[in-house]
């Protein structure tokens, strides 16, 4: 499915209207909830290694077109360069950070719905191996939003808006 979004955005040219938007969106959700259980894996990029939580969300949005081919970049520095696409409720496709504010972002993941979202969690910076993970219970995973707990994300932004 995300290789036709990609294709039609291709042959098309940006995506210009809603349909589209939905359509890409629809595409990025589908292939991120691909990458459910894959181990994570600290400053990681690819299925094969492990994810960390923005090593997921570069490979979902680059599947889409919504992010350069040879970038990486940090949670952090993900909301800084959406952030002037925040929304206030999540929906399908957009990013959702949480951190102790949107100047130290910690960890991003992707809403699959206004309630829940996919994403690399559970692990740290100690989590290199395979076997760290399964330990740790790290790996792709989708969750609530709102925890109820507190844990509230402190932006929400859609990256497919700079498309």
């Amino acid at each position: 499915m995300a290789q036709i979004a990609l294709t039609a955005m291709m042959l098309t040219g940006p995506a210009t209207d809603t349909q589209q938007l939905d359509t890409l969106r629809q595409s990025a959700v589908e292939y991120a909830l691909n990458f459910r259980g894959v181990p994570y894996s600290w400053g990681g990029d690819d299925a094969e290694g492990g994810f960390d939580c923005s090593g997921l969300v570069i490979e979902v949005l680059k599947s889409v077109g919504a992010f350069p081919r040879k970038m990486d970049e940090t949670a952090n520095s993900l909301y800084q360069r959406y952030s002037a696409h925040t929304v206030t409720t999540p929906y399908l496709g957009c990013l959702v950070f949480w951190g102790r504010s949107t100047e130290r972002i910690r960890h991003v993941e992707i809403a699959i719905s206004p309630w829940q979202s996919v994403g690399a969690s559970g692990g740290g910076s100690k989590t290199k191996t395979r076997q760290d993970a399964v330990e740790q219970n790290a790996f792709v995973k989708t969750r609530p939003i709102y925890s109820g707990r507190g844990a509230a994300p402190v932006a929400i932004v859609d990256p497919m808006q700079e498309i």
